[in-house]
């Protein structure tokens, strides 16, 4: 019997798909975490923009990637709606979101899965524990919109109020998630001031914020301190809005729980392992400093 084979690591290969994507933290978090869990796991970014790419090309980099034994992908901007032709099975979240952010390749199989809500979640649940969830404002109904709108309702929100520069995809986002969650009221906003002044908590999801989109989504003395406030951006950390929050008194949420929580789950489905979250979490905040 080989000794060193058989206390060989167990070895995954795993990656993400996206435009753009040079500086994830992603396959950092992932390796470190498999490294901690006894697994000899390679994670690989597959940036469409460095390979002169785009979501067309999606079908043959998800069959490459499944032919070179990969256990699964991770999918980001632009291809998550994409990706969802391309799998065999989707989970219930997946099937109501209509978006996916994980593949796993299971025999002869693809499952897609969509860990951004989840993410969400349960960094809301930690972040913000004991808020009022009775009406909620959203900034935002984009991919990112859709899952985190999907997030609130499954927390027991029950009143969903959606905002968007495009009135047509605020009405998609509510004609998509009503019908599957019938304890929630989705509905388009029309007026931020009022709608603020009666809600509990205000939600962004544009990419208002971030280093290449500097700025506040809203004007600031629409902020109180009675709200409180979730952030998805997480680079820069510290947005305008989660800042300016900050400085009217509200609890405030930043977008990086929901990056790790996300890639929480997807290593579980990677790897059947549950993954250390705090130890993850400690990584993602090193690596961010």
């Amino acid at each position: 019997m080989n000794t060193q084979a058989a206390i060989a690591p167990r070895q995954l290969h795993v990656g993400l798909i996206g435009a753009g994507i040079g500086r994830s933290l992603t396959p950092a978090m992932h390796m470190r975490e498999g490294e901690h869990c006894g697994l000899s796991y390679r994670y690989d970014l597959i940036d469409l923009d460095a390979r002169g790419l785009s979501v067309s090309d999606l079908p043959a980099l998800v069959d490459e990637a499944e032919a070179q034994g990969f256990a699964g992908l991770n999918i980001t901007h632009p291809c998550k709606q994409a990706a969802v032709a391309l799998v065999d099975k989707l989970s219930p979240d997946a099937q109501a979101l209509r978006s996916i952010n994980t593949i796993v390749f299971d025999g002869q199989r693809r499952i897609g899965h969509n860990t951004d809500w989840w993410g969400f979640a349960e960094s809301f649940r930690r972040g913000l524990a004991g808020v009022s969830l009775d009406h909620v404002v959203q900034l935002g109904a984009g991919g990112a919109g859709v899952a985190v709108a999907h997030a609130v309702a499954e927390m027991g929100a029950h009143s969903v109020e959606i905002f968007d520069l495009d009135p047509s995809r605020a009405q998609a986002l509510v004609d998509q998630l009503q019908p599957a969650h019938a304890t929630c009221r989705f509905s388009i906003g029309h007026d931020l001031a009022a709608a603020l002044d009666a809600a509990d908590g205000l939600v962004h999801a544009t990419p208002t914020g971030m280093a290449a989109h500097p700025g506040l989504p809203l004007d600031a003395q629409l902020l109180s301190d009675r709200l409180w406030v979730a952030e998805i951006v997480y680079f820069p950390i510290e947005t305008e809005l989660v800042k300016r929050a900050r400085q009217t008194g509200c609890r405030v949420l930043d977008g990086g729980g929901m990056a790790v929580f996300q890639a929480v789950k997807a290593f579980e489905l990677f790897t059947g392992i549950r993954p250390a979250a705090e130890r993850m979490m400690q990584h993602f905040n090193s690596l961010r400093a």
